[in-house]
């Protein structure tokens, strides 16, 4: 059900799951009893086999689903308080999957929005330093995709859905790495954009390498669904 309104506090949101257990089935804990605390303008890296609860813990602080027990916050506010639109608009989810439209590299950006001007995708561009990304497309912005990213390398893919994040200026990043590898080149402008849409925000990062730790603050290692060890990063 849609919260009652509560409003969450501008600017990077502080998380907090407390005593937090979760499952798809009742008799099927994925989560169990997870406390995790994340100042505002930090970056949590989540680390894990496959089956520890990893992105089901990314989907909690979405609100995709509620907690069988324990609270999700955000900024101090119970998630079950704050409408729903007013969650997603505050958060900015980058996956391994990148979802593109049969559209232009522009409207594929601002997903289809026109009050966004060039020059401002062109400023994000720069800010992740993608501007020689652009040059290099056959038409710049007006370049075609086709749906599902067809001509698109991975790499080019998560440079897109980078841009297309910080165009929305979230206030948390939650950040799935991709665990695909990507050639030397790409893997560099990947890795420079991310870090730089990390940059005065909040982030969580579900990281499949370790170089992807480098962004982090703190460290979060679930095995289980169960808290091994939460700390900063050393």
């Amino acid at each position: 059900a849609d919260g009652p309104g509560v409003a969450l506090p501008p600017g990077p949101l502080a998380v907090q799951l407390d005593g937090v257990s979760f499952g798809y089935a009742q008799d099927a804990p994925v989560l169990r009893d997870v406390s995790v605390s994340l100042e505002p303008g930090r970056v949590l890296g989540v680390v894990g086999r496959t089956g520890s609860g990893k992105t089901t813990l990314t989907r909690l602080l979405l609100r995709f689903y509620d907690p069988l027990a324990g609270f999700v916050r955000l900024g101090g506010v119970d998630l079950r308080a704050v409408r729903l639109a007013a969650v997603r608009a505050r958060i900015g989810l980058v996956t391994q999957e990148v979802h593109l439209f049969h559209a232009s590299v522009r409207d594929n950006l601002t997903l289809f929005d026109d009050g966004v001007s060039d020059e401002r995708i062109s400023a994000v561009l720069e800010t992740l330093g993608l501007s020689g990304w652009l040059r290099e497309l056959p038409r710049g912005l007006d370049t075609p995709l086709l749906a599902g990213g067809a001509g698109l390398s991975a790499g080019q893919a998560q440079v897109l859905a980078c841009a297309r994040i910080l165009l929305r200026d979230p206030d948390l990043v939650i950040l799935d790495e991709p665990s695909s590898r990507l050639d030397p080149a790409t893997d560099r402008l990947v890795h420079t954009a991310l870090g730089r849409l990390l940059a005065g925000r909040t982030g969580i990062v579900v990281a499949h390498r370790l170089a992807t730790l480098a962004y982090a603050d703190d460290i979060l290692v679930l095995e289980d669904g169960q808290v091994r060890e939460h700390g900063p990063r050393l």
